[in-house]
């Protein structure tokens, strides 16, 4: 990867790691359900009038948007709203990757290699600690609750590949498109709407910051920026630098929120982050490969006079 792309690999993993902070902020602003509401009808109103049509059929984007938007997002807001650390989540979260392997091979009969299967047995031992560190002083309903949230997105990440969208940010609108309406239907339901229209009448300016960071910056700018990178380098050399993710969203909660940071939390970082890794990057990657095409020697032959030219064949592929 050049330096450049390289330096927006890691500001999109600073905007999703800082995008923690700003989802405690909103909690402290809205109930959880219509934060999360807001937060993707920031993401599809206007720019769903502007993106055009989608090139997906219907039925992935009312899959993606029920699973990735209601399911993920509003287990996650419950879960921090509940008490989970901002810090934490972002690291139990992406114990989506563990899960993400397990259903792509259900789903879609992939056998994992021997260094994912290590990448899982050592990133879910840093879930462990990390649940035996928040068991310590925290609820364990909101833990399960990112927990869950975690295995949503890992189902919205198989479902994604099997629809391939070929515009993320086009793909990122329309998915953000179906889930208002069905939060908004929950948050009546579940938080009442005299708790909504207060929170809406009395909103202030970190609320609304908080709703367009998380919105437009993480959601829009950061899937825009991160699809651009996956279509321009082979996903191998894009995706560790997620890894990053639970780096900025710790230090940040740790710097921003005074949350601390105890020994059992950063031996979890360091293992869940060890684990991702091994799932993340290609097998075979950590090692160097010589390549595979061979030298061609340049022979000139003289063809007979309306004879066929010889055909090519194909240059091997490394």
């Amino acid at each position: 990867m050049s330096p450049r792309h390289i330096a927006l690999a890691v500001l999109v993993a600073a905007v999703w790691g800082l995008n923690f902070v700003l989802i405690d902020i909103g909690l402290k602003n809205f109930p959880p359900l219509l934060f999360c509401a807001l937060r993707f009808t920031v993401v599809a109103v206007p720019a769903i009038f502007f993106v055009g049509r989608p090139r997906v059929a219907w039925r992935w984007i009312l899959a993606v948007g029920v699973v990735l938007g209601v399911v993920k997002f509003g287990l996650l807001f419950l879960g921090m709203h509940a008490g989970m650390p901002a810090g934490l989540s972002s690291l139990v979260l992406q114990s989506q990757a563990v899960f993400t392997v397990l259903f792509a091979a259900g789903m879609l009969r992939e056998r994992p290699a021997p260094q994912r299967i290590a990448g899982l047995a050592v990133a879910s031992a840093g879930i462990l600690l990390a649940a035996v560190d928040h068991g310590l002083g925290g609820p364990a309903k909101a833990f399960a609750l990112v927990i869950a949230a975690a295995v949503a997105w890992g189902l919205s990440n198989v479902l994604t590949r099997k629809a391939a969208p070929p515009d993320m940010l086009r793909w990122m609108v329309w998915v953000s498109a179906v889930p208002p309406l069905p939060l908004l239907a929950l948050s009546l339901l579940v938080e009442g709407g005299s708790a909504d229209l207060h929170a809406l009448a009395s909103i202030t300016p970190a609320g609304l910051g908080a709703v367009a960071y998380v919105g437009l910056l993480s959601t829009l700018f950061g899937f825009a920026a991160w699809g651009f990178l996956l279509r321009t380098y082979d996903a191998s050399a894009v995706a560790p630098y997620s890894l990053l993710v639970p780096v900025f969203g710790m230090s940040s909660a740790w710097l921003l929120l005074g949350e601390a940071i105890t020994p059992l939390a950063g031996c979890a970082a360091l293992l869940v982050i060890a684990g991702i890794a091994l799932i993340a990057l290609r097998p075979g990657s950590l090692t160097p490969r010589r390549s595979l095409t061979p030298r061609r020697t340049l022979t000139l032959r003289r063809r007979a006079p309306g004879a066929a030219a010889p055909a090519r064949a194909p240059l091997p592929r490394p």
